[in-house]
């Protein structure tokens, strides 16, 4: 029986993709004590990424936005998997951090890191909020236009 996470999710339309595979030497995520880290994961479809170039060169900030809420989808398969299938476990969303790949003229990563915080929210309500750090960077693995990695409280 689904929890009030995954009940959630599905109210949201949103099925948890199979994960995709490292693309380096890394584990997906870390738990230490009541924590559980996550490696920052791209936008990926069936384990390929999706959403590749810049943000405003080629890639719209609305589409960027998308891609950060895939991102976070993916965040949530290793999360899932980090608390052995509960996602009801998770107490507190506790930072996110984003990646966007963008020229040194663009400035609007906070608006495209909000596809990721709107999800969190959306999905664990208050416990969603959280701290994030969103920076612009020249270039992401597979030429990814967004990363997202995430750090959660666990029970």
């Amino acid at each position: 029986m689904a929890g009030q996470v995954e009940a959630k999710l599905a109210e949201l339309g949103i099925t948890l993709p199979l994960p995709m595979a490292p693309v380096a030497n890394y584990v997906p995520y870390v738990i230490t004590g009541n924590l559980v880290v996550i490696s920052g994961q791209l936008p990926a479809v069936d384990g390929k990424v999706s959403v590749t170039g810049k943000v405003s060169w080629g890639v719209s900030v609305e589409k960027a936005a998308e891609a950060a809420r895939l991102c976070f989808i993916n965040v949530l398969v290793h999360l899932k998997a980090a608390c052995g299938g509960d996602l009801d476990r998770v107490k507190r969303v506790v930072r996110l951090g984003g990646y966007i790949a963008s020229p040194t003229e663009f400035t609007q990563q906070a608006t495209v890191m909000n596809g990721a915080s709107d999800l969190a929210v959306a999905v664990f309500g208050e416990a969603g909020r959280h701290a994030r750090t969103t920076i612009g960077v020249p270039v992401l693995p597979l030429d990814a236009s967004v990363e997202v990695e995430g750090m959660f409280e666990i029970a």
